[in-house]
């Protein structure tokens, strides 16, 4: 009997190991630290003058396996960092200067996750003036980041979403990085 108990929790385990996990917004989004030592260099003409466009790309967490990020989880990450870092305007009013777009072009993860799993993410973004619709930056940004064996021992796609999570935070530093060289 102690053995068909044993037996059932570890199918239970390995079922929920399969489920799909969906990569959270918060988690790529820059930390406080990072917000907090970019914010210092924000140019004038890009304080409270970024708003963001509908993100495009990303899929949908398949509920049985994976771990995918979704364009509303991307957008609500995007929106976290420029708000802390100073770029978007607390309030819609008045209309900022200038729109954010950003397409998720790309998301490489292993077939199988294994102990470590390493994710590649690539973001083209672009900024446009609003009111003359000149293109003030574009440039498609690669990153990749991973997770340890060690971070998620039982799921797999825990490991794969942790990882997802973190690719597109150094994605979103990398952008802001890029946007506080900017003098538009």
């Amino acid at each position: 009997m102690l053995r068909l108990a044993h037996f059932a929790v570890a199918l239970l385990a390995s079922l929920l190991a399969g489920c799909g996990t969906p990569s959270q917004p918060l988690p790529m989004a820059v930390s406080a630290a990072d917000a907090l030592q970019i914010r210092g260099w924000v140019p004038e003409a890009l304080k409270t003058q970024v708003g963001i466009a509908p993100v495009t790309g990303g899929q949908e967490t398949n509920r049985w396996w994976g771990s995918k990020v979704s364009a509303e989880a991307l957008q609500l990450a995007l929106d976290d960092s420029l708000h802390a870092v100073g770029m978007k305007p607390l309030l819609p009013e008045p209309v900022p200067r200038f729109e954010l777009q950003a397409e998720l072009l790309q998301l490489e993860q292993p077939q199988v996750p294994a102990l470590g799993v390493t994710v590649g993410a690539a973001v083209r973004y672009t900024l446009v003036d609003k009111a003359d619709g000149r293109i003030v930056y574009q440039r498609r940004i690669a990153s990749s980041d991973e997770a340890r064996f060690s971070e998620a021992i039982v799921s797999p796609n825990e490991r794969l979403r942790i990882a997802n999570e973190r690719a597109l935070r150094v994605n979103i530093q990398l952008l802001l990085r890029d946007l506080v060289t900017l003098r538009p």
